[in-house]
């Protein structure tokens, strides 16, 4: 559920020091702030530190809109980075969607729900098969067919439409295309993929084939984010569930789907709550 009051979400990495816990939630206080979370985790191998932080804007004596520089400035003290969230300020949500559905069915019931709190302004599609599903959520669906001689034209029209729309988040929730590096960096560590598999294991297509001929006791799911590489980018959430020599490949697929639904709607509600710090190709996930 949304806060009651409005809150403001600091995440803030860098390389490891003295005082760095101390010289922010001090910023706070005297600035007559309420911590209401605090997390952070210490990486000795590569001498990083990770924070998420969140405080009441309620009574905090920092203007709203000077919040991001006057705590930028502390965060340069300490030579860390840092990015501030406002809990009333939702994320403006895409999902790109194929054929298959179920990823997508999943995500609008929880939103429809009220368990994720986002914004959706557009479904995007290369096929038409979900249209009557984003219909009876009243969600505005955009078919952009796509071959291989018009993928470049094509991704020109999405990103135009991302860009009319202000979003700031995009969910792969089964889109069976490959994003240009153009369309990755155009929303760096903001695409939100689905694979359906355990990565790095069994990447590429059809993973549940390759599961069934290798004979194996689990499947899973990975939810990352997209980069240029394809199925490396940084995990944020992953899954699995048993299976038997009794399973073929339509009972794994079966069994895949169910476990992808979920594996991404939880990476979606970590990357929306704003729980997620990438370094060096991982991510550092906090809790709730």
């Amino acid at each position: 559920m949304p806060d009651e009051s409005p809150t403001v979400t600091a995440l803030v990495q860098g390389k490891d020091t003295k005082g760095i816990i101390a010289t922010i939630t001090n910023w706070i206080f005297d600035h007559s702030g309420n911590i209401v979370y605090l997390d952070q985790h210490t990486d000795p191998v590569e001498d990083m530190f990770f924070m998420r932080i969140r405080w009441d804007l309620d009574g905090f004596v920092v203007p709203r809109e000077e919040i991001d520089d006057k705590f930028g400035e502390v965060c340069w003290r300490l030579q860390m980075a840092h990015r501030l969230f406002f809990s009333d300020r939702k994320k403006r949500l895409a999902i790109m969607v194929s054929k298959q559905g179920h990823c997508l069915l999943d995500l609008l019931y929880r939103w429809r729900s009220g368990q994720l709190i986002v914004d959706i302004p557009a479904i995007i599609s290369n096929h038409d098969d979900q249209r009557d599903i984003a219909g009876y959520y009243n969600i505005p669906y955009f078919h952009l067919p796509v071959t291989k001689e018009t993928k470049p034209k094509q991704e020109e029209e999405v990103m135009s439409l991302l860009r009319k729309e202000g979003i700031d988040t995009v969910v792969l929730a089964r889109y069976m295309q490959i994003l240009s590096p153009k369309f990755v960096n155009a929303y760096r560590n903001s695409i939100i993929n689905i694979h359906h598999s355990f990565l790095p294991a069994f990447a590429g297509a059809d993973p549940y084939r390759q599961a069934f001929h290798r004979g194996v006791k689990i499947i899973g799911a990975t939810s990352h984010y997209i980069t240029e590489e394809l199925d490396e980018g940084p995990i944020i959430f992953q899954d699995i569930v048993p299976v038997t020599h009794r399973d073929n490949v339509i009972t794994l697929r079966r069994k895949g789907e169910d476990i992808e639904k979920m594996v991404l709607a939880r990476a979606v509600a970590m990357h929306v709550e704003n729980r997620v710090l990438i370094h060096n190709g991982k991510t550092v996930v906090f809790g709730g």
